[in-house]
């Protein structure tokens, strides 16, 4: 199934079943998953298609696994709208509008 949603999504990835405690390797290829994505965002926090999002969140499992964890457990929060368009930038502008708020309110 196709959709056109624009998705600003928020992941959690926990690798699981590892013999060691630190997850840093396993996080740093996350994110080199996530910089050749091309999707906007920052952190585990990305804006852009839904299927694209979904797809990119699936690529991160795969390379972790890759890597030989077994398990991986992952909380996901996405919004959508369809009140108005957001082609990008759509986490940058509610950022912005926070700013402007706080700021003027110290006026």
């Amino acid at each position: 199934m196709t959709v056109s949603l624009y998705a600003v999504a928020d992941f959690c990835l926990i690798p699981v079943g590892l013999p060691q405690t630190s997850v840093a390797r396993e996080i740093a290829e996350v994110q080199r998953v996530l910089e050749k994505s091309g999707l906007d965002g920052y952190g585990t926090n990305l804006e852009g298609p839904w299927d694209d999002v979904v797809r990119v969140i699936g690529e991160c499992h795969q390379a972790v696994h890759d890597l030989g964890c077994p398990r991986i457990a992952t909380d996901v929060r996405i919004g959508t709208r369809t009140d108005r368009s957001i082609t990008s930038g759509g986490n940058d502008g509610k950022v912005q509008r926070v700013v402007d708020i706080l700021a003027s309110e110290k006026k």
